[in-house]
């Protein structure tokens, strides 16, 4: 079956010419693995709608979280290379390579000692943590992570509750090394504490990666209203953004 056929009518027709970045590192498309895309064909679909958007490069992040998600290497290259072939057979031209999303607690701590890590970029780690409470072994797996040679990367600071009554929590993460990766589709609603805390560490020169986190269209979507709004600009004039179109990632 030509899969591209299936998706031909879902995608709209036009593409996003100034889009600044190029590459996104964090999203959930292998189907079935995660609390992301449920099929191939919901991958692609997405795949898709990121190559209109302008993106030459996607590094999907599939959970693992030891009590829910216990993905590992085999499992996650294993989809990968489905999406890989599929994508192949129907000549969507795009690159889609795999890390992965760690949550913080013993078994990630473990694995980091053990060196078994997935990385992106050869050493870049994605974690994240709870989103209440400060895990009580942090500073442990970070200075593990750097200990080890990895680059920690924590996603979407803005959702971390425990972080948003004190700024300098997040300067103090800074100086440990750990980069931040600011979700886009968090600068959507500007009601919510998360777009306020977003917008905050864009104006303070603190993010590393603008990523989409997608799990679903409406994330794309909601990607795509970033790419088009004047906070991109910001971002982008704040920042030293490591995944946008000069960059070599």
């Amino acid at each position: 079956m030509n899969l591209f056929s299936l998706f031909k009518s879902s995608s709209k027709s036009y593409q996003l010419n100034n889009n600044p970045f190029k590459v996104d590192i964090h999203s959930h498309l292998l189907p079935e693995i995660d609390d992301g895309v449920q099929s191939l064909k919901e991958s692609i679909e997405l795949i898709k709608k990121f190559k209109l958007l302008g993106y030459t490069k996607l590094i999907t992040t599939p959970h693992i979280i030891s009590d829910f998600y216990p993905n590992n290497r085999e499992i996650i290259i294993d989809k990968l290379h489905i999406v890989q072939n599929a994508l192949k057979e129907n000549h969507i031209d795009i690159l889609v390579e795999a890390g992965a999303e760690y949550y913080v607690d013993m078994t990630f701590l473990e694995l980091i000692e053990e060196k078994n890590i997935i990385t992106f970029m050869n050493h870049y780690v994605l974690f994240e943590t709870s989103y209440n409470d400060k895990p009580f072994i942090l500073e442990d797996v970070i200075s593990s992570l750097l200990e080890n040679g990895y680059i920690p990367v924590l996603a979407h600071p803005e959702r971390y509750r425990y972080l948003h009554q004190n700024i300098e929590e997040y300067k103090k993460l800074k100086a440990q090394g750990v980069l931040f990766q600011v979700n886009a589709k968090s600068l959507y609603n500007r009601s919510k504490i998360e777009y306020k805390i977003a917008l905050k560490l864009i104006e303070l020169g603190l993010v590393d990666f603008i990523g989409s986190d997608a799990h679903r269209m409406k994330d794309i979507n909601k990607l795509e209203t970033f790419l088009k709004s004047k906070i991109c600009k910001k971002t982008i004039n704040f920042n030293y953004i490591k995944n946008n179109h000069s960059i070599s990632i």
